[in-house]
């Protein structure tokens, strides 16, 4: 062992390098793998942050899974009522795996103002409301507080708010229809808060406001809701938990996830595992190819060596771990610095949003990252195994060189 230590400390020796022909050759090795390293990272935080986020403005406004009516008919409002004397409601304890559920409410109404006006849909919630979404969203003013009594405090989105011309403290008076009646129903709220979601198919439509008027507007009773929204714990399980939650519901009543309620759209987000993969797959190979490339230019040019080490005894396998421990210094090397740059340029985007993206197309205002080390390390440990596997096949030349012809080689 100390007798091949030395001998890669002599192939790995910069100097040795620096007069070498392979230099080149080895640079650009190095310079392959940190490059595939930056690109394997950015794919994996860029394509994660963007399902991650996507799917998180999705459910604020929808949660998980929706439990309501067969008879709503997949409205964006509440048609029929449901009671909240329920098996599963204030706590899901039948189905493991559930973190919340809340009762909410939805209409169609009109915001009429001077000089314009904007038809969206209200939404009514009640103390059960989980604001941990709309906290990040907020952009001005504070959050409604719905625990005590019925109030007038209501969140708009930033697009309604721009549009309108409104801030915080205005008041805003929107019309309801009301079934038997041709006269429609006002109802004048205050905007304690401003909220921005960069998701504009729900921006330009929710008003969040306290279930009570809801509930008052449709003549329904105080225990009488329009659907539940559940949130589970682990967003991977949501097809089974869908399931399961549909099991352990009445018979009158209907579950939808929102992959099924939005199914164009998490059609699209699944796409970027594919292109992740694809990207994956690319890198490791032109990788792999540089450095089998560098190996058996190192080996073509350390011909004269492998014979004298042949000669004096030494075990092909022997004398192929000194090249694959060469290989494996140069791949950490191409990792050291692809990581370095790559989480460099993921930290920064992530801190100071450097990039940004049109939400008109996909749905966030800029570059989404997702920083995490579980992906981290399988991408540097899947590369280093993958690249050392890959170069164990050239590696076998060394066990066709002949000694005698070795040590004429020139």
């Amino acid at each position: 062992m100390n007798f091949e230590y030395f001998v890669v400390k002599r192939l790995i020796s910069a100097k040795k390098y620096k007069s070498s022909i392979s230099a080149p050759i080895i640079k650009i090795a190095i310079t392959a793998i940190a490059i595939g390293v930056i690109m394997m990272l950015v794919s994996f935080a860029t394509g994660l942050g963007l399902q991650e986020k996507i799917r998180d403005k999705i459910a604020a406004f929808n949660g998980h899974i929706n439990i309501s009516s067969y008879d709503n008919n997949s409205s964006k409002v509440s048609l029929i009522p449901v009671s909240k004397d329920q098996d599963f409601y204030p706590e899901f304890t039948t189905v493991e795996g559930i973190k919340h559920i809340q009762a909410v409410a939805t209409k169609f109404g009109v915001i009429r103002i001077e000089e314009d006006f904007e038809g969206i849909i209200v939404k009514g919630v009640g103390d059960d409301y989980n604001w941990d979404y709309f906290e990040e969203f907020l952009t001005a003013g504070k959050l409604p507080d719905f625990s005590n009594n019925l109030n007038d405090e209501i969140l708009i989105s930033q697009y309604l708010a721009n549009r309108l011309q409104l801030e915080v403290g205005d008041k805003v008076p929107t019309y309801f229809l009301r079934e038997n009646s041709e006269r429609p129903l006002a109802r004048g709220f205050e905007i304690t808060g401003i909220y921005e979601s960069g998701f504009q198919e729900f921006d330009e439509l929710y008003l969040i406001a306290d279930i009570r008027h809801i509930q008052r507007i449709n003549n329904w009773e105080d225990d009488q809701v329009g659907n539940f929204e559940v949130f589970v714990e682990d967003f991977d399980e949501l097809d089974q938990k869908g399931n399961e939650v549909y099991e352990n519901t009445g018979s009158f009543l209907d579950t939808q996830t929102i992959s099924q309620k939005y199914y164009s759209i998490f059609e699209w987000l699944s796409l970027f595992d594919f292109n992740i993969a694809l990207i994956i797959g690319i890198m490791i190979l032109v990788a792999g190819i540089n450095m089998i490339t560098a190996l058996l230019v190192l080996i073509l040019e350390r011909t004269q060596m492998i014979g004298i080490l042949k000669a004096l005894g030494a075990g092909d396998w022997g004398i192929r771990k000194i090249f694959l421990y060469n290989a494996g210094y140069l791949i950490i090397l191409g990792l050291f610095w692809g990581n370095l740059i790559g989480i460099g340029i993921l930290a920064l985007q992530k801190y100071f949003k450097l990039i940004p993206l049109d939400p008109r197309t996909y749905y966030v205002t800029e570059v989404p990252i997702y920083l995490n080390w579980d992906y981290i390390l399988a991408v540097n440990l899947g590369t280093l195994l993958l690249c050392m596997l890959m170069l164990l096949i050239p590696s076998v030349i060394i066990s066709k060189i002949s000694p005698v012809k070795a040590i004429k080689f020139e």
